[in-house]
């Protein structure tokens, strides 16, 4: 499955390097996380290191193989 993350504001960098697996480009006043996410167990994963660095996120998607 492939998803993609919308969170506020722009993720810097450094700060992208949390997340290894996904591939983020920065779109207006958001940025967007996106690539592979192996099961629900890895989704949930994501989103907790979301909420744990502060960031908010404002939309998720799955988006088509």
């Amino acid at each position: 499955m492939r998803y993609e993350i919308r969170v506020e504001g722009h993720v810097s960098q450094i700060l992208a390097k949390a997340f290894p697996e996904l591939d983020h480009v920065v779109v207006c006043s958001h940025t967007l996380l996106y690539g592979p996410v192996a099961d629900e167990a890895h989704l949930y994963g994501l989103l907790d290191r979301f909420q744990s660095l502060g960031l908010r996120v404002m939309e998720l998607r799955q988006l088509p193989d």
